[in-house]
């Protein structure tokens, strides 16, 4: 999506805002004996109270409000009676729309105390981001974020997942460009352009460059990794990337 008009930056504002305010709530809740479903259900009762939608049940029919996932499961877990424990890796991934708009937001934690090498890829995920982002601006190609991504995972002795990408957004939660990679690529390249909404979403990982999926057909895994995702929904801008989920 290009927003042009005010509206569109309204409307955007608005859902972004709302994602990021429940992403946020949930991680505050997140501890040790609660269930995944515990908090998607949490989700659900927010995203009503927003009058926001959730994307990937409307859309995809997705079995839960949002995508948690735990540990292997490197993202769109299903929300369940899995409990949460102390040291597991979190990835928490909210979207949703209203009126019209969509915004997509995500982080991965580690609860309470835990290993420090699943901290330090929470870390780096985040600097990778804030790497990438220095590259959105109207006239610079999608490219430049994968390559900034991947240059910081290489700094830290980590790796990026490829199979895992970050989109274009706004009428819909999946849009053009439909590929922002973890690396360099100059395949589905975009120039990027005043008003272009983007989800921007580094995955690092310790091991493994790619994620396959479970049998329960949603949930992406990993043999032997742990990931870690950072995502917000940014509108490019010339006076600089406008982040409407953070």
């Amino acid at each position: 999506m290009i927003a042009k008009t005010e509206d569109d930056f309204k409307g955007l504002i608005e859902i972004g805002k709302i994602c990021g305010a429940i992403r946020d709530e949930l991680v505050e809740k997140t501890e040790p004996g609660l269930t995944t479903k515990d908090l998607d259900e949490l989700a659900g009762e927010l995203f009503d109270q927003a009058g926001a939608v959730s994307a990937p049940k409307s859309v995809y029919d997705f079995p839960g409000h949002t995508c948690i996932s735990i540990n292997e499961e490197a993202a769109h877990g299903i929300p369940s009676d899995r409990v949460i424990e102390e040291g597991d890796l979190i990835n928490i991934d909210v979207s949703a729309s209203k009126n019209g708009y969509f915004a997509d937001t995500g982080i991965s934690f580690v609860v309470d105390k835990g290993n420090p090498v699943l901290k330090t890829v929470c870390d780096v995920v985040k600097e990778a981001f804030e790497a990438g982002l220095e590259n959105v601006k109207p006239g610079n190609y999608t490219s430049a974020l994968g390559k900034a991504v991947h240059d910081v995972a290489k700094e830290n002795g980590l790796t990026v997942i490829k199979n895992l990408t970050g989109h274009g957004i706004g009428r819909s939660i999946h849009e053009k460009p439909d590929h922002i990679f973890n690396y360099f690529s100059k395949w589905d390249d975009v120039q990027m352009k005043e008003g272009m909404v983007i989800a921007f979403e580094p995955f690092i990982s310790t091991l493994e460059q790619e994620v396959f999926q479970s049998d329960d057909g949603w949930t992406l895994l990993t043999d032997e990794s742990y990931v870690a995702q950072y995502e917000h929904t940014i509108i490019v801008t010339k006076d600089g990337p406008l982040i409407i989920t953070a």
